[in-house]
């Protein structure tokens, strides 16, 4: 399907939008990025109440005060929804009309990873192939000779964890990425820089010498200082298999280039109808949809993730590192695709063109189009750009 025709209301909005309570960010032309929420058919404008969502997620009940602002008439209209959705593909869009943005703005971009046995176990085989994709299936197979089901059901950090470690250290089995998988402390790693982060509709970059890569469709909570989740969202953490295969101190390389961070299309913030429990029961779907007319489809269940979403946030932020504009967290996948493309045993990797769809029917719908990293849209508008335009409109103040 093609991209432009997901950008839609009915295609990109959660499964019961009358009720989600849902905010994000718009380029506005002539305004700038704009802090907005979905009402009805249109989006308003919520600067009223914060210049930035990062200083919107601060407050004690985001969600209470964005419900007040849109039913006493504080929070205007500026945009007409599904014109703005359509507008935000980018090879389509009219720059002289609204789109929509990243609904994230200076919350540091951080993500898990190794937090499903399924990815884990795709991340050895990644280190063993060393980044070659034709070894990937043979080495699959021994694998799972070694390993079988025996990492099902570990909780990280147990006893029983050390105990299977003490096992595959044994049989020659053990990874870093099995540290990280079923040990005490997680990955969590920066994804991209503040402000990198491309929104619906965007194109979403690969490094144009990477032959082995993959999205990862992901939830994406929004954390604030005080370490409360104060919603949720959808993720692209677009993945270079073969570098991080060569080597993990390649994961920079790997993980962040112009472009390869998608975050969207909404934070469907946390309120009597949505919470924490719901996002444990989240099952994100994936479909790759190619220009040769190759279509790969996939699930991610938040059920089966074996570190509670809670218990990553607490590795990621607390007493051991403040974010005072605070964070989003990606929080893994179990889906790494190994389905063929190009040839028996060589895999799944993205061609240009691709179209990615990334969604949950609590969060809507995520949609980008893959293309080299140096072919996406430049990335011009940083923090001191921010700070200038909202100076020159008078949301700083104190």
């Amino acid at each position: 399907m093609p991209l432009l025709t997901t950008l839609t209301p009915a295609q990109s909005l959660p499964h019961d939008a009358q009720r989600a309570l849902l905010i994000g960010r718009a380029w506005l032309p002539g305004v700038g990025p704009t802090l907005v929420a979905v009402h009805g058919d249109a989006l308003h404008d919520l600067s009223c109440l914060a210049p930035t969502a990062s200083e919107l997620l601060e407050q004690p009940a985001p969600a209470a005060a964005v419900r007040t602002a849109l039913a006493s008439g504080q929070a205007p209209r500026v945009a007409d929804l599904a014109q703005a959705l359509a507008n935000s593909a980018a090879e389509a869009r009219d720059e002289d009309r609204p789109w929509l943005l990243a609904p994230c703005d200076l919350q540091a971009v951080k993500a898990s990873g190794v937090t499903f046995v399924a990815s884990l176990l795709e991340r050895v085989i990644e280190e063993q192939a060393r980044g070659d994709a034709s070894r990937a299936e043979a080495i699959r197979a021994g694998l799972s000779q070694v390993l079988g089901d025996n990492l099902a059901g570990i909780v990280p950090g147990s006893p029983q964890a050390a105990r299977v470690k003490e096992l595959l250290i044994a049989q020659g089995a053990w990874s870093q990425y099995l540290e990280v998988g079923i040990g005490p402390d997680a990955e969590i790693f920066t994804k991209a820089p503040v402000l990198a982060a491309v929104g619906t509709g965007a194109d979403v970059g690969i490094h144009e010498n990477s032959v082995w890569n993959n999205p990862e469709p992901e939830v994406v909570l929004a954390v604030n200082s005080r370490s409360e989740v104060q919603g949720a969202s959808l993720g692209n953490d677009v993945n270079l298999r073969d570098v991080e295969g060569r080597s993990a101190l390649l994961l920079g390389k790997a993980k962040d280039n112009n472009a390869s961070c998608a975050i969207g299309p909404f934070i469907r913030l946390f309120d009597a109808h949505f919470g924490i429990d719901d996002v444990r029961r989240i099952t994100v779907g994936l479909r790759v949809s190619g220009p040769e007319g190759f279509v790969m489809e996939g699930s991610s269940s938040l059920a089966q993730i074996s570190r509670d979403p809670l218990a990553l946030v607490a590795q990621a932020i607390g007493a051991h590192h403040d974010y005072p504009d605070g964070l989003m967290l990606f929080l893994g996948t179990m889906f790494a695709p190994t389905q063929d493309r190009h040839g028996p045993g060589q895999g799944f990797t993205h061609v240009v063109g691709d179209v990615v769809r990334i969604s949950a029917p609590e969060l809507g719908a995520l949609g980008n189009r893959v293309v080299h990293a140096q072919a996406a849209a430049r990335w011009h508008f940083g923090i001191s750009a921010l700070m200038r335009n909202l100076a020159g409109r008078g949301l700083l103040g104190g």
